[in-house]
Parts: C-alpha cells; sequence; structure tokens
C-alpha cells in the first residue's frame, strides 16, 4: 500500500515516490513506499523537508537536528546512483521528479 501525502497544495507539485527502510516504515506506521506531493525545485532538501513534514516522528531519523546532515547509516539512492553526498539542493534526476523511479532512502549494511 502506498500512502498519500498532499503537503504542498501546489497544482504544480510533483508526485514523488519515496521508499524508506522498514524500521522507519513502522515509525511513520506506513506500508510500502510513500507517495508525497513536492513544490518544485525537486530536490533531496524538499524531498526530505515534505517528509517529515508528513510524517514528523521522522524529524531526526533520517537527518540531524542540528546540522540537517544525513544519519551516517543511511543512504539516498536516486535511478540506480548514490545521491547520499551530493547537495541536498541539487535537483533530483527527471524521472524522480516525475515520479516515474522512485527516491531510495535505505540503511547501510556494513560488512565484507
Amino acid at each position: 500500500m502506498t500512502s498519500i501525502a498532499n503537503e504542498s497544495g501546489n497544482a504544480g507539485a510533483a508526485r514523488i515516490h519515496v521508499a524508506i527502510p522498514y524500521h522507519l516504515r513502522n515509525l511513520a506506521g506506513v506500508d510500502g513506499e510513500v507517495l508525497l506531493e513536492v513544490a518544485p525545485p525537486v530536490t533531496l532538501r524538499n524531498v526530505l523537508n515534505a517528509l517529515e513534514s508528513r510524517y514528523p516522528m521522522l524529524r531526526g531519523t533520517i537527518r540531524d537536528y542540528a546540522t540537517g546532515e544525513r544519519r551516517a547509516f543511511l543512504r539516498f539512492f536516486a535511478c540506480e546512483e548514490d545521491w547520499s553526498l551530493n547537495s541536498p539542493d541539487e535537483e533530483l534526476p527527471e524521472s524522480v521528479a516525475s515520479g516515474k523511479e522512485p527516491l531510495l532512502i535505505i540503511g547501510a549494511i556494513a560488512g565484507g
């Protein structure tokens, strides 16, 4: 099941699919992907702002409260590319912004 959130109220808003880790889905009380409406420009910062606005219980779990930096054991992927170290203000690929591909937030796995 996909949860839908319309935070922007903006007719030009993009519908973004976001896949979050199991433990964060449990915390937010959602099943499957989250569908958010994000006002342009569609950047990682704007998507995370919309996600945290819709699901306030996720604040501080994906990004640090004080610095806004990504938590160490989470990674962001768009179109099979790691966006974890990209600027949060860089626009996401068109296929993510158009809803064709999901933005993946995954737990990092250590090991060898």
